[in-house]
């Protein structure tokens, strides 16, 4: 495949996955905006505290399937094996169905421990064992997740997103409307079952042929899966796990509102930017792992997506950093406005994440999950320090300030070990991308910070037109844009 096609393809897969995305995001706009009026930054630092005790126990229990399921089936699939892409789907079904009901035990189980240590008393015991579905309900979503994404099918895997976002509209919003703070634990179970009978259904379109497999085959088979998926699983329930300490020491230390407000602030950027993200993995990770055989190969691939991401993710951030209290209005409520600084510093430290991202995916696609487990967790140590030295200093700033502190050593940490261990070169071209919209932004949020209103939009806006201009002058020089445009 010729450099511009490739990074066609980049493109390609990223619009189909995130331009159908672009309605979920109008959706969840209306939706939070919702909540937040509804519940207040209280109330979603209940959910906040519920949602993140639940994925640590989801992350010590799902054994990384998806991660490890994807690669299988992808090397089935860009094959054309038929016969062994049915095996590998039984074989995960039966592994989600015993990880997911795992975990469910786990949480029933552990309730009272888990409301105790969560919110210091016993009152959400009742509310953890209800939940405890979810851990079911999400695995299953998982395994079929995996199903769509291995065998590329992009648009199945982002209508059930779309789809989930606008019923969870119509579902959820009215439950919150009605019962407040009381409606927090429904919430949660319709919104991980619609999301679960969504991707079934989505699977259920593809044709997948019947195979008949001993449980002796399943377990010899499913070891393969399970011990890829298995620091896979560790190094996410490390990093849920420091999410969860960062969550208690915030409650501890300061207050539930103050945990409501650093996951509303991270939704924003989780939400707008992580779209991309995940717009760019759905198809990056089956690509890369396709060619991971091949040094020349793996390393062009990798500076091209890291490339085409800060080009698409530059503009995004610059809007962010000149508009982040605009955005909080819009999203949520004035009693939200005090997270703007640190969505502003979060903001920078996503080019250093967007390039970090791009580079990390290799130790996934060359199964090197030891090595991707020791990466994480020092990141995931000195991360944890940044943040609780940050809120210790700053408050919910210093939050955003750890944010950037973070993604900066694990850019700089992740480019040697790869480059140490897999010859990983980074190329100019993705560098000299890397610091130029670095420094578009840090302008933006230089401006915002110390320019008042409203010469800070006026030059800002200028500044997010500036860093527009960039990305589509670099993406035309990539893969003549001009004419693609044209064509469509």
């Amino acid at each position: 495949m010729s450099e511009k096609n490739s990074y066609k393809e980049i493109i390609k897969a990223t619009s189909i996955f995130g331009g159908t995305q672009f309605i979920g995001i109008l959706v969840s706009i209306v939706r939070s905006k919702l909540v937040a009026i509804f519940l207040g930054p209280a109330g979603m630092g209940i959910v906040g505290l519920l949602t993140s005790t639940t994925d640590l126990i989801g992350s010590l229990t799902n054994f990384g399937l998806r991660t490890s399921a994807v690669k299988n089936i992808a090397a089935s699939y860009s094959l054309g094996n038929e016969q062994q892409i049915a095996v590998e789907v039984t074989i995960l079904k039966r592994l989600v169905w015993i990880t997911g009901l795992l975990g469910m035990i786990i949480t029933f189980l552990l309730a009272p421990w888990l409301s105790q240590i969560t919110f210091g008393n016993s009152e959400y015991t009742n509310g953890f064992r209800w939940i405890c579905v979810i851990l079911l309900f999400n695995q299953l979503t998982a395994g079929q997740d995996a199903v769509l994404q291995g065998m590329r099918k992009l648009k199945y895997l982002s209508l059930s997103s779309i789809y989930g976002s606008v019923l969870g509209l119509f579902l959820v919003v009215p439950i919150y409307y009605f019962f407040g703070v009381k409606g927090v634990v429904p919430v949660i179970i319709i919104s991980s079952l619609v999301l679960m009978l969504l991707t079934w259904y989505f699977v259920d379109k593809i044709k997948i042929a019947k195979v008949s497999i001993s449980k002796e085959k399943t377990w010899q088979s499913g070891k393969i899966m399970l011990k890829m998926g298995f620091l896979l699983s560790l190094s996410a329930l490390l990093t849920t796990g420091g999410s969860y300490l960062l969550r208690i020491y915030i409650s501890n230390t300061g207050t539930v509102v103050d945990v409501g407000l650093y996951n509303a602030g991270f939704a924003i950027i989780g939400t707008y930017v992580g779209m991309i993200f995940s717009a760019m993995g759905t198809d990056y990770y089956p690509r890369l792992s396709g060619v991971s055989h091949d040094k020349i190969e793996t390393n062009k691939l990798i500076n091209q997506q890291g490339e085409i991401g800060l080009l698409l993710l530059g503009p995004v951030l610059a809007i962010f950093m000149t508009f982040s209290g605009w955005a909080v209005l819009l999203l949520y409520s004035t009693k939200f406005l005090p997270v703007t600084s640190m969505i502003a510093w979060a903001s920078l430290g996503m080019y250093f994440k967007a390039s970090s991202w791009s580079i990390s995916y290799i130790f996934l696609a060359k199964s090197d999950s030891k090595l991707f487990f020791l990466n994480e967790l020092s990141v995931i140590g000195y991360g944890l320090f940044f943040n609780i030295l940050g809120y210790y200093l700053y408050g919910l700033e210093g939050l955003g300030i750890s944010f950037l502190l973070m993604y900066f050593f694990y850019f700089i940490q992740v480019f040697f070990v790869c480059k140490k261990k897999y010859d990983f070169i980074l190329q100019t071209k993705f560098l000299k991308i890397l610091v130029q919209q670095f420094i578009i932004g840090l302008c933006c949020f230089l401006i915002n910070r110390y320019v008042t209103a409203p010469y800070s939009y006026f030059f800002g806006t200028l500044g997010c037109l500036f860093s527009i201009g960039f990305s589509l002058i670099e993406l035309d020089k990539l893969f003549n844009l001009k004419s693609l445009i044209r064509k469509s």
